[in-house]
């Protein structure tokens, strides 16, 4: 059993999270003294960006307070989304490179393990649940939850494959039998589909929970955007940094990217800031000159952004600060696929071939 405390338990799995459905049941759960399983779902479908290093904490955390982990690799999932043009053998070499990401981002793998969905699918119980599932979801609740495919209602017409999505990925939870459904906020709906139909089946109801979603460096029309539109996504490769750009890269793309002077409401350097670099340190040191100031310390979140909106600091040195700290957080990770290149390589060929 756990020896943390009930409360250190929960603060550890739900601190730099959005939201918790439901705490009350979290703490229930942890109240009973055994340990609890948790998984969270990825598609193989391309490259990985800093976004993942939000869920490599989360893995940690969840890890530490005593949760048992299992990634999922979805492969027929991407497979009816039409990633690698819905070749399952493409699609598994993705899956390859995937666990080096997580393995380069430093999730524990003897606390952690790796399910493909192909391992479910041979299970006659498995298809059970799909069955079950949608005889209990509605066809406009279906359309409403393809949005976790990265796709808008409508956009299933031409290929009814895709109304079985939604099923599918809540069937995997219950097939894998976790108390924790975790993911971002991009996986609410599934995760509450999951929820809802638990309640009416009489099924063990997960919990969910969900950590932000690491925005676009790019689009500046944010209001007008969906979530889905306006995160970080590997298919624009200008919006995001990858977890093994170079120095160089990296630069390059922060140089331009949108940080409109103290503005910090949907400014993808402060999201950087916040989610990314505060979450490994507790200060944030912004270097300048004398005649700029002279060097700034951070000690949160909150004091960044009220030093930015009272514009306090300009956002080149906010840029040339965050920079540098990316640059160091993932050179832990160029070194990883520095010594073992093959599963990116194959996976950066089948790109420049899509």
């Amino acid at each position: 059993m756990n020896e943390m405390s009930v409360n250190d338990r929960i603060e550890l799995i739900t601190r730099n999270t959005e939201e918790t459905i439901s705490l009350d049941e979290l703490r229930s759960l942890l109240e009973k003294d055994r340990n609890l399983t948790s998984y969270v779902g990825f598609e193989p479908s391309g490259l990985v960006h800093l976004g993942w290093q939000i869920v490599a904490n989360k893995i940690k955390d969840l890890n530490d307070a005593g949760v048992e982990m299992t990634i999922f690799l979805a492969d027929w999932h991407a497979f009816i989304n039409d990633k690698y043009g819905g070749d399952i053998d493409n699609i598994r070499i993705c899956a390859e490179y995937m666990k080096d990401c997580f393995i380069a981002l430093g999730v524990d793998m003897s606390k952690t393990r790796f399910v493909y969905a192909s391992e479910l699918i041979d299970n006659k119980s498995y298809w059970e649940k799909v069955l079950r599932i949608a005889k209990n979801a509605s066809l406009a609740r279906i359309k409403r939850s393809m949005t976790i495919m990265g796709r808008k209602e409508g956009e299933g017409d031409t290929d009814s494959s895709k109304f079985i999505y939604p099923s599918m990925q809540a069937a995997d939870i219950f097939e894998l039998g976790v108390d924790i459904a975790y993911g971002g906020m991009d996986q609410r709906k599934a995760h509450m589909l999951a929820r809802d139909v638990a309640e009416k089946l009489g099924w063990k109801k997960p919990i969910a929970l969900h950590t932000p979603l690491l925005m676009s460096l790019t689009a500046s029309n944010r209001m007008d955007m969906t979530l889905t539109d306006a995160k970080m996504s590997k298919s624009d490769p200008d919006s995001c940094l990858y977890i093994h750009d170079t120095p160089e890269d990296i630069q390059r793309k922060l140089r331009k990217a949108y940080c409109p002077e103290g503005i910090a409401e949907e400014n993808p350097m402060i999201d950087l800031c916040n989610y990314i670099i505060f979450a490994k340190q507790s200060t944030f040191t912004i270097e300048r000159p004398d005649k700029f100031g002279g060097d700034l310390v951070l000690t949160s979140p909150r004091e960044l952004r009220d030093t930015f909106e009272d514009r306090l600091l300009h956002p080149q040195d906010l840029k040339n600060a965050v920079t540098k700290n990316i640059i160091d957080l993932l050179e832990p990770v160029r070194e990883y696929f520095s010594a073992h290149p093959d599963n990116l390589e194959s996976v950066r060929k089948l790109e420049i071939s899509r």
